[in-house]
């Protein structure tokens, strides 16, 4: 499979993130490593979405710390974003949601048709952004006079880079005439592009509890998108999924990250990390990255709460 041909991914990670931990980026680094060894994809990029405040989680710190240590969890790394469309909504958005709003972004802002699990993408149209202040929109409405090029991992991560970190200012997007003498900045190519949900196993497993999810909203994270799975703790993905009508009908789309390598994914744990900062424990380095720590102390955070 040559570069072109494979299927371009990016990872969504929906959550608390209270604080965000070292395991929580580790995730997005083995799922990316895993799913670059399938030789199937490449991964673009990864978003960190935390969940709004209205979500109602005891010991829930306020949005504006959590956006906060997750930018500081990130800020070395030159693919993962976090995104705070999630707690800038009025109120609590499920996890489909998140995953149709970012779909719908990545298609306006690309000027990508995003494809699902099951429909092959048409051939997108990926535009360079003129300037720092107007970023444009390429329609795609004559397919067959299109031109093709060998790249375009490029162009799509410019405009990655540009809207995982920001609400993007909609007002400032412009269309351009499909037709115009657009010279040397424009590629086109046909790809595949897809969000596809990064979890740990433990949120597959409440996939598997009567009435917690809507299996409406199931249907499209699993059926639509699809799932990558990092396992924590031991747990055995597959026997999870045939707990589940839903994971075994769509069990294709299902992801399962497996490597050599022995990962204590214990310290995804934001509990855990939680509990050492209240009782001072100097393992809690292990947990949470030292800009974090730095932020959490700072602000007063977690060391005199319960749970």
């Amino acid at each position: 499979m040559t570069e072109t041909t494979k299927t371009h991914v990016i990872l969504l990670a929906c959550g608390s993130f209270n604080p965000i931990t070292k395991g929580h980026i580790q995730m997005f680094e083995r799922a990316r490593d895993y799913l670059h060894k399938t030789g199937r994809f490449i991964v673009i990029g990864g978003i960190v979405s935390p969940v709004h405040d209205s979500y109602g989680k005891t010991g829930l710190v306020s949005s504006r710390h959590r956006l906060t240590m997750c930018q500081l969890a990130v800020q070395s790394s030159d693919w993962i974003r976090v995104d705070p469309w999630e707690c800038y909504q009025d109120t609590w958005q499920t996890t489909c949601s998140v995953l149709e709003h970012h779909r719908d972004l990545m298609k306006r802002v690309t000027g990508c048709i995003l494809s699902n699990v099951n429909t092959p993408s048409i051939t997108p149209v990926i535009g360079q952004p003129q300037n720092e202040s107007s970023q444009t929109i390429y329609q795609n409405n004559n397919i067959s006079n299109k031109p093709t090029a060998a790249k375009i991992l490029g162009k799509v991560g410019e405009s990655l880079s540009r809207i995982c970190c920001v609400r993007p200012p909609m007002e400032r997007f412009t269309f351009v005439d499909e037709n115009a003498n657009l010279g040397t900045v424009m590629r086109y190519e046909e790809i595949e592009l897809r969000i596809l949900l990064l979890c740990g196993s433990d949120l597959l497993e409440s996939f598997c509890i009567p009435g917690l999810w809507n299996e409406t909203d199931m249907e499209v994270i699993v059926g639509e998108f699809g799932i990558v799975v990092v396992p924590r703790d031991g747990a055995d993905p597959d026997r999870i999924m045939n707990h589940s009508s839903i994971l075994r009908k769509y069990k294709s789309n299902i992801l399962v990250v497996k490597d050599d390598m022995n990962h204590p994914m214990s310290v995804v744990s934001s509990t855990k990390s939680r509990l050492a900062l209240q009782h001072g424990d100097g393992h809690v380095v292990d947990y949470l990255c030292q800009p974090v720590i730095d932020y959490i102390l700072k602000s007063q955070l977690y060391i005199n709460a319960s749970g």
